[in-house]
């Protein structure tokens, strides 16, 4: 290989040999045998580094995206003025969604009712089911499902609310005790409380309507608390008069503590 390297007037002329080949044709470098190693293993480390944060990524939105969702839905009716109603009817054939509202346990239909309506909700299921149309909660519930039992809630809770084995049936004198509660993962704890995500959000006066066997219950909410998950007395309480119990983690997400809401029977 020859190069010119030029010097003011002078013109050095060198030659730089390289070893040839047998056939003629240069040898290459094996400088750039290490250097492709290395390029190889700079490579993989980034790949799996990429690899790492976007599986990190998608089980982060996996775990969120129920909780982020609600949240979102819930903050974006408070902006427009979006108030979320059950339409109260009742099965004889004039029933329709200005119909009167029935009486306490009054048998209930929605088969005219349609569910386009942007603030109108249908519950999931009349045959037993939870509507809290503040935070526009609407999902079935299990019955009597051992809260001792992580197997057994864990199943039901995939379904729906749970409803503690031992409750009182709508309507009835007792203790109503509905949770939406999971320990044993992380995203399960996450997923599974995504239905009671809001429900910090309830107040004293506000209502919760329970559908039991084709028949309505408005519950008003009266007490709201914060306890330890050692405390017990709230499952185990007894009353003369039908009350509903509604239990969480908080914050949610995480197993420090239970918020529990407790409200009464409207007509009680």
């Amino acid at each position: 290989m020859v190069k010119l390297y030029i010097f003011g007037p002078v013109v050095h002329r060198i030659e730089r040999g390289r070893p040839k080949s047998d056939a003629g044709g240069s040898i290459p470098s094996r400088a750039a045998e290490p250097m492709s190693k290395r390029f190889k293993f700079i490579f993989a480390i980034r790949f799996i580094g990429y690899l790492v944060f976007f599986a990190g990524l998608i089980g982060f939105v996996f775990m969120l995206g129920p909780l982020v969702q609600t949240e979102f839905n819930y903050r974006l009716d408070q902006l427009l003025g979006v108030k979320r109603t059950v339409p109260r009817v009742i099965t004889s054939g004039e029933a329709s969604a200005q119909a009167p509202a029935p009486e306490e346990g009054q048998p209930i239909n929605f088969g005219d009712v349609s569910s386009s309506g942007g603030s109108s909700i249908i519950p999931l299921s009349t045959e037993y089911g939870i509507v809290i149309e503040k935070i526009n909660a609407n999902a079935k519930v299990v019955p009597a499902v051992n809260p001792g039992n992580e197997r057994e809630y864990l199943t039901a809770l995939q379904q729906g609310v749970a409803e503690a084995l031992g409750s009182t049936p709508p309507g009835q004198p007792g203790n109503l005790y509905l949770f939406s509660h999971s320990t044993d993962a992380p995203w399960n704890i996450v997923r599974f409380n995504a239905i009671f995500y809001l429900l910090r959000e309830l107040e004293p006066g506000d209502k919760v309507i329970i559908f039991y066997k084709n028949r309505r219950y408005d519950y008003i909410v009266y007490d709201k608390a914060i306890v330890n998950p050692a405390d017990v007395s709230y499952l185990t309480n007894k009353y003369d008069a039908p009350v509903l119990t509604l239990q969480t983690c908080d914050p949610p997400g995480t197993l420090l503590n239970r918020l529990v809401i407790r409200a009464k029977l409207a007509s009680s």
